[in-house]
């Protein structure tokens, strides 16, 4: 392969070798990081988002996030969410020529844009002063010497007095202690920190997630488990995204809150009465061989006697009349 490359002397931008043979990237990220690193600094001052430069290079819809998500990725990318004053939700770019942590890019967004990174100074205003031959200046310090070792301190016995002082228990706690919080509000707190797992528009701070631990532990207070709760929190969202997490959230606790449960008395459970004492088996005067049975009240006879005297009792009829035959007749001569 020939090459032939002239450089140039206006109109570039110093491009390095780790963003140009970089691996992960594609063409549109290096071509967007390049772009953006190149721009002017009146233009790069302009509070004007990534996706509009973008624009201006082509890159829309698929083709623009799938180059912003490789440019995070590889660390080049980082990007604040943050909820202003008047509750207005802000997002804030950083897009570094460099590789940087989480921890660098926010002292580099803290300090500004030259934190961290070497430049030429401006020289000092005011031409060049005399310089005295001799020694050193003799000032004096003010300020307490610090040593690099603490001088040795006296290792003599310690005294009854000290002794006595350092056996002392330790003093209980004071009234105005800061106190232990309950379980229902860990619990809740953990239940709102995990809603950015469900869905990323819940993503919820430590300190937001404090302000809701107390209506969210209601829930569990009135016999609500934690996967139901988070269950009731991330289903049914809107169709055009949660644009405020902590207000969404707040609303949806405060309106679906189920009723309290309902104090149940319990039944008492029946008196135990004792079971009436067992009679004594008694002989049965009933007809057959002679047997004996156990008696439950009163009776006399047996079950088995008691049932054949009462079916021999429904088998005697009353005795017909043997002039039967002629009152019939009579009753039909009559008739």
């Amino acid at each position: 392969m020939l090459r032939h490359a002239i450089a140039p002397v206006r109109r570039y931008t110093k491009a390095s070798h780790d963003v140009v043979r970089h691996s992960r990237l594609n063409s549109d990220a290096k071509v967007l990081l390049l772009y953006v690193q190149g721009l002017p600094e009146s233009e790069a001052a302009a509070p004007k988002p990534l996706s509009e430069h973008a624009a201006r290079l082509g890159l829309k819809g698929r083709a623009y996030q799938k180059a912003k998500q490789l440019l995070a990725d590889c660390g080049y990318l980082h990007e604040w969410r943050e909820q202003g004053a008047r509750g207005r939700w802000v997002t804030e770019q950083l897009l570094a020529n460099v590789t940087l942590t989480r921890e660098e890019a926010t002292r580099a967004r803290e300090g500004g844009a030259d934190a961290g990174v070497p430049s030429e100074r401006p020289p000092t205003v005011g031409g060049p002063g005399e310089r005295t031959v001799g020694d050193s200046p003799q000032t004096e310090d003010l300020r307490e010497k610090e040593l690099p070792h603490p001088p040795p301190q006296d290792r003599r016995a310690p005294d009854a007095d000290e002794t006595a002082v350092a056996e002392e228990p330790e003093p209980e706690a004071e009234p105005g202690a800061v106190p232990v919080p309950a379980p229902e509000l860990t619990e809740a707190e953990g239940v709102l920190l995990s809603l950015r797992h469900a869905h990323r528009d819940l993503l919820l701070g430590v300190r937001e997630a404090r302000l809701l631990a107390e209506a969210a532990a209601e829930w569990l207070r009135r016999g609500v488990s934690a996967p139901d709760l988070r269950r009731a929190l991330t289903t049914g969202l809107p169709a055009d995204g949660v644009r405020s997490a902590v207000g969404f959230l707040r609303h949806r606790l405060i309106q679906k809150l189920p009723a309290a449960r309902r104090q149940v008395t319990p039944t008492p459970p029946p008196e135990w009465t004792a079971a009436p004492a067992r009679r004594g088996l008694v002989t049965c005067p009933g007809p057959g061989d002679e047997h004996v049975f156990r008696p439950r009240n009163d009776e006399t006879h047996c079950l088995r006697c008691r049932t054949a005297a009462a079916f021999e009792a429904t088998l005697q009829l009353q005795p017909l009349s043997e002039q039967w035959r002629t009152r019939v007749q009579e009753c039909a001569a009559g008739a």
